[in-house]
């Protein structure tokens, strides 16, 4: 159910600095057309920090009101509060996404016995499976593979997007947890040797300016046609550069810009792109054959 390339969504912003819900609706229509597999709501490409808790759940629902069930959505639900994240699973559940994306708790600095502890009392009161977000760089905190294993043994713990960057991770944890232990990459980069080394899909930032380059990469990964897939990989390279040349999602904003599908807004502390960043998304994109 959940594998792929699966958009890691962006929210879009009107100039008044409220969500735009229509172009958002137009987003989404657009990439399932385009092939994507599923929808991540309210990530960190979301902009969850700055969203309000009301705007966040109503992000979660105006996705899952437009997708309609076509694809799956899983639905961002993390934070360094438990009793928080707690409120969001709960709500994601009620407003109908299939899974939750449930990132290891940051700037608290959890040690592995804390990161446990945290997941388990998300698990024992869910009622969707949780996806296990693991993304060092941003948290601090790196949750290691006996962590991960004694977690996988809890029902709704289904699981992980890995944004380590670190390929051999992923045979690692094959190796532990099994193949059918759910793992996604979360490092647009790195998803093709994720994918070799036995992954499951991508949750993407490129996708959202190429859902149909990043549909027909995963298809290529799962059907083990890696020589389609390099292809593709090589087209997409540059692009995958550019949208982190500046932090994300300012510049793949900037990029949903060039194709009508939203202002380039962010909300501080993030900023707008440099000129030169710019010119390197745009650059990429005519690579990648987009604009």
């Amino acid at each position: 159910m959940f594998s792929g390339s699966i958009t890691a969504l962006v929210t879009p912003f009107q100039k008044d600095g409220a969500i735009d819900e229509v172009n958002f609706i137009k987003h989404i229509n657009w990439q399932i057309e385009q092939g994507t597999n599923g929808f991540v709501p309210v990530g960190t490409t979301g902009e969850s920090p700055t969203l309000s808790h009301a705007e966040h759940k109503k992000v979660i629902e105006i996705c899952v009101d437009a997708v309609g069930k076509r694809v799956p959505i899983i639905a961002g639900a993390g934070s360094n509060n438990t009793d928080e994240a707690l409120d969001f699973i709960e709500h994601a559940a009620i407003a109908g996404a299939e899974a939750a994306l449930i990132v290891t708790p940051y700037y608290n600095k959890p040690t592995q016995d804390g990161l446990y502890a945290h997941f388990k009392k998300l698990n024992d009161i869910s009622k969707i499976p949780i996806i296990i977000y693991n993304i060092p760089g941003r948290c601090v905190v790196d949750m290691t593979i006996e962590t991960l294993s004694k977690l996988a043994k809890l029902d709704k713990i289904i699981g992980i997007k890995d944004a380590t960057a670190d390929i051999s991770r992923i045979s690692l944890q094959r190796n532990s947890l099994g193949k059918d232990f759910i793992q996604l990459s979360g490092e647009d980069m790195t998803a093709l040797g994720l994918m070799a080394h036995g992954g499951h899909g991508c949750i993407s930032v490129t996708s959202n300016i190429a859902p149909k380059l990043c549909s027909e990469f995963q298809l290529s990964c799962l059907s083990k046609d890696y020589s389609t897939a390099l292809r593709i990989q090589d087209k997409l390279t540059p692009l995958h550069q550019a949208l982190f040349i500046e932090t994300s999602p300012a510049p793949v904003k900037y990029g949903m810009s060039l194709l009508g599908f939203c202002d380039e807004i962010v909300r501080l502390p993030l900023v707008g792109v440099t000129d030169a960043t710019k010119e390197s998304v745009k650059k990429a994109m005519v690579f990648a054959g987009l604009i």
